[in-house]
This record gives structure tokens, C-alpha cells and sequence, in this order.
């Protein structure tokens, strides 16, 4: 076997091993205690992180549960439960061998048994198992070791493994035929669970018996040295924007998770807060159903790409705090790419309202499925709605609360034409996390069973399995390009997330997901 090492990760990247040495004293709370309510603005549908790929569950479900890989600060990635791994020479196997003395909130030892277990419930009901489709199978020799076989090398298995979009997070092995959604909420992290109030709160306490990752020195992304300094953390779902920003002003909410862009000079006045900005946090999108009439008619679903102004749906959305962005990336990231620009921005009615004749449009309803769990993802649907009735669509929204709207379109239930939701975590973790969501098992722009797109899988293969890594980014851009002229999705621009907590919080830092442990209350 031939050990290997990290590089950073990238489209463009080899896909390496972390050491991580430590040299120094690992971190250790400054001070110890209290209850830390975070203020968390979209209702939670479960805490099953391999059967749903909802922020909301990933917020909470994250802090809990761990994984083999996951990716660092700068989205490198690193072990987390493997304490290494190695590739063979040939490229089709993968041996990792696990972290000595890890627990489960039910006190129970890790072993390979329950990573196999993992594995084997996530090829059930993971919503990304589709990355098992090279996969020959996996195997667990002995109690300290799993070993993962290819059919074929694929130079970018570990990014999709050490992804957290929804990752394989590891569980107890007696857990693993539970059914998607009711999974028992047992992990490995710093936090256990104590109580689940849907539409209430999530809270969560320190698990005494876990054992932190002694290879780093401070918490990295999800990995890392992480430490639970809270005796408690309370996730309440604050749907009301002036909610979250009165409960912050008054410290019943020692945190939030979004701040209305209106609210932030008065709140930058506030010595007792501190602003905590993400540029870039999400992609505001809109991604239709293909097998629901009328948006199965790719005629109709140009004439409302044509008619799209993307400043305006974006404005409103954000109360101004945004940037254009065409396609699935950021500009800033290596795998970007603005192919497929004719297709964005179009504002063209004369052009929308002809292929709307092409299309044979004879009044259907459009039916816009939303939330105002999420302020920006409702006021995206409002103005869609009314700059589609400008080129005389019938456009209806559905509004219901968020799980319930991801429930709709994850079945693709009948009355609904487009899915409102924001593409956050996947994007900042590079092109494949994105791309993933239009593959099967789990298409988002929902083909009809059996009938995904062979051009779209084509280059999703080429994108995971082409050695050359010029070539593997010349397969996203044409997948890019192939989505948006097949208008299986409607990107309308990048957003920017503003949080804040109280000034006496300490090692809060913003990330894709709140992350609880190395944070503190200053005495």
C-alpha cells in the first residue's frame, strides 16, 4: 500500500491523505458553562442527515454526528473517525484505518462494524448515494479497519466522500435498517442530543465522553480538535426576521443565523453585538419539475428563463445584499466557469411571450412552491411570480412551511411546477457537491423514473472519472451548460448571509454551518 498525503481540494486537484501533525497544546475552553440559544431562522424536517440535504437539518445534525472524512477551514480534505487512510497502488482500494477510542452518545465503542453498518444504510437511503456507483463494496477486516474497493480509479472518490452536503455519517450498527427520516439520533460528536421539538427548538448538551481528534491542535471546519465549552445549546426556530434581530438586541438569542440587511446599521451601533458576515452563502435558485405539466414543455420553460430579471428577483430577496452569478460556482473559486451566460438574465419579454407561443401555452397554471420559513426564497417567488404574469403565465404560489415544501418536491408530489431553495453549502464545496444535485437517485429537476438525462449523466461521469483534471473541469462547464440551456434549474445570483452573536460570545466564527464546539461565553 502506498501511503499518500493532502492537497488542497479543487476540481482540479489531486485527492490526498491528511497528517495533520500536532506540535503544541490543543485547545482548551477558556471557560466552561451556560446555555448558548442560537436563533435558527427555517424549521427543521429531521435530524436524519443522510436522508435530508435541507440546511436546516444540516445546521444541528453536523454538531452531532461525525464522519471518516470531512473537509477543513480552507475545503481541504482531512480525516475526522479515520485516524488515516491509504490508496493502493492500482488505485482500487481504500484502506482506513479508524481513530482508537471514540464513542457513541450511547457510550457504546466505534468500530469498523458500525462504519460498514453506515455505509450500508446510506446505500439505502442516502440522498447522495449515487457516489457509490464505482463502488464495488466496502468491507470491514478487522475491528480497527474498512477498506473501500472501485470498480474502476475515480480520481475524485474522497472529494465526494469528505464532502458534508449530506454526508455518510457514522452510527451505531443496531441503527442501520432504521427507515429515512427516523433515524435515531446517536453519534460521535461533541453534542448529543436532549431534546427535538419540530417548529420549536433542537437542544443539544455537552457528550462527556467524547474523544477529540488529538492529530490537530484547534478546530478545523468539521474536523479537527473540537472541544463542547456550553453545558447546553438550544437551536430555536426564529422564522421572523425582526424576531431574531429583537432576541439578539436583548440577549434572549446569544446568536443568529440571518440578519436583515435593513437591521445591520443600527445593530453595528451596538457594542453588545457583533456582526459576523459570509459573502457568497448561498445561490438563490428556482429548479423545476420536469414531469409535471405544463414544465415538462422545455418550450415553456425557456419563455420563462427569457423573461427573468434577475436584479429584480435578487433585490427583493436580499434587501440588496447580493451579486449576479451565472452557473453553480463563485467567481472566486478555481472551478468557476460562465458558460452558458446567453442563457442568464435575459429580460425579454418579446422573446419569452414567442416561445410561449411555440410552447402552445394555453393558460396552465405555473404553480411556484415556497416558504417564508426563508424571507429571500418567498421573495424570489413573489417577484418570479409577477414578472411571469407580465408575459401573460398564470403564475400561483404555494407557500407552506419549509420541510413540508422540501417533502413536496423530494417525492415530486403532483401541483407544483418550480422548487424555491438556495444552493449553499454544496457550492463552496466545489463543483462536483453541486452537480450532484442532478444525478440520480435524486435529480432535483426530477425526470421521470428512468428518464434521466444521458447527456447530463455523461458528463457527470466524465466530471468524477476522467484522469486529467483540464478535462474533468471541461466536463462541469459543459454539464453547467447543458443544465441552463435545458433550463433544468433557474440560478438567479449569490447571496451574502450576515449572522451575529452577543460581544460576550467567543470563537464564533462563520462557516457553512454554525459550528458549537471551541465556542464560549467570555466571564
Amino acid at each position: 500500500m502506498v501511503r499518500v498525503r493532502l492537497v488542497p481540494i479543487g476540481l482540479a486537484a489531486a485527492f490526498l491523505c491528511s497528517t495533520g501533525l500536532a506540535s503544541a497544546a490543543p485547545f482548551k475552553c477558556p471557560s466552561v458553562g451556560g446555555e448558548f440559544v442560537f436563533g435558527q431562522e427555517a424549521n427543521v424536517n429531521s435530524l436524519d442527515q443522510p436522508a435530508s440535504n435541507t440546511i436546516s437539518t444540516r445546521n444541528i445534525a453536523m454538531n452531532i454526528f461525525e464522519t471518516l472524512m470531512t473537509r477543513d477551514e480552507n475545503n481541504n480534505a482531512i480525516t475526522d473517525l479515520a485516524e488515516s487512510y491509504t490508496e493502493s497502488p492500482d488505485r482500487l482500494t481504500y484502506t482506513f484505518k479508524l481513530r482508537q477510542g471514540v464513542k457513541f452518545h450511547n457510550g457504546k465503542p466505534m468500530t469498523s462494524a458500525d462504519v460498514l453498518a453506515s455505509f450500508d444504510r446510506y446505500n439505502k437511503v442516502g440522498l447522495e448515494r449515487g457516489m457509490f456507483k464505482n463502488v464495488a463494496g466496502w468491507d470491514a477486516p478487522d475491528a480497527s479497519t474498512f477498506v473501500i474497493k472501485m470498480k474502476q480509479p475515480q480520481p475524485t472518490f474522497i472529494e465526494q466522500l469528505s464532502s458534508f452536503s449530506v454526508p455518510i455519517v457514522i452510527i451505531p450498527a443496531e441503527f442501520k435498517d432504521d427507515p429515512a427520516m427516523q433515524l435515531h439520533v446517536v453519534g460521535t460528536g461533541p453534542w448529543q442530543l436532549v431534546d427535538f421539538t419540530p417548529g420549536g427548538q433542537v437542544k443539544l448538551k455537552r457528550y462527556d465522553g467524547y474523544t477529540p481528534n488529538t492529530k490537530y491542535e484547534e478546530r478545523t471546519g468539521f474536523g479537527g480538535y473540537k472541544q463542547a465549552c456550553f453545558d447546553t445549546v438550544v437551536f430555536r426556530i426564529v422564522t421572523e426576521a425582526g424576531a431574531r434581530v429583537a432576541g439578539l438586541k436583548t440577549g434572549e438569542l446569544q446568536g443568529v443565523e440571518d440578519l436583515p440587511t435593513k437591521s445591520l446599521d443600527e445593530l453595528k451601533k451596538d457594542k453588545n453585538i457583533t456582526i459576523v458576515p459570509l459573502p457568497n452563502w448561498w445561490i438563490q435558485i428556482a429548479l423545476p419539475s420536469i414531469t409535471n405539466p405544463p414544465t415538462d414543455n422545455l418550450l415553456l420553460r425557456k419563455a420563462i428563463q427569457a423573461a427573468l430579471d434577475m436584479d429584480e428577483i435578487m433585490d427583493a430577496a436580499t434587501d440588496g445584499n447580493y451579486k449576479l452569478n451565472v452557473g453553480f460556482q463563485y467567481p472566486n473559486q478555481p472551478s468557476y466557469t460562465d458558460v452558458g451566460k446567453e442563457t442568464y438574465n435575459i429580460k425579454d419579454p418579446a422573446k419569452a411571450k414567442e416561445y410561449l407561443k411555440q410552447a402552445g401555452y394555453k393558460s396552465e397554471p405555473i404553480v411556484l412552491l415556497t416558504n417564508k420559513d426563508y424571507t429571500s426564497m418567498y421573495n424570489a417567488a413573489l417577484v418570479m411570480a409577477e414578472q411571469l404574469k407580465a408575459i401573460g403565465i398564470k403564475a400561483d404560489l404555494k407557500v407552506v412551511d419549509w420541510p413540508t415544501s422540501v417533502g413536496i418536491m423530494t417525492k415530486n408530489e403532483p401541483g407544483w411546477n418550480f422548487f424555491f431553495t438556495g444552493y449553499g453549502t454544496q457550492p463552496a464545496l466545489g463543483a462536483l457537491a453541486t452537480m450532484q444535485f442532478f444525478t440520480p437517485p435524486n435529480a432535483n429537476y426530477k425526470p421521470g423514473e428512468g428518464k434521466d438525462d444521458p447527456e447530463i449523466i455523461k458528463a457527470w461521469d466524465d466530471m468524477n472519472n476522467l484522469p486529467d483534471p483540464k478535462d474533468r473541469q471541461a466536463a462541469f462547464a459543459r454539464m453547467q451548460k447543458l443544465i441552463l440551456e435545458k433550463v433544468y434549474a433557474l440560478p438567479f445570483g449569490a447571496l451574502t448571509k450576515v449572522q451575529g452573536v452577543r460581544a460576550n460570545v467567543q470563537g464564533y466564527k462563520s462557516f457553512r454551518i454554525p459550528r458549537m464546539s471551541n465556542v464560549w461565553f467570555t466571564k
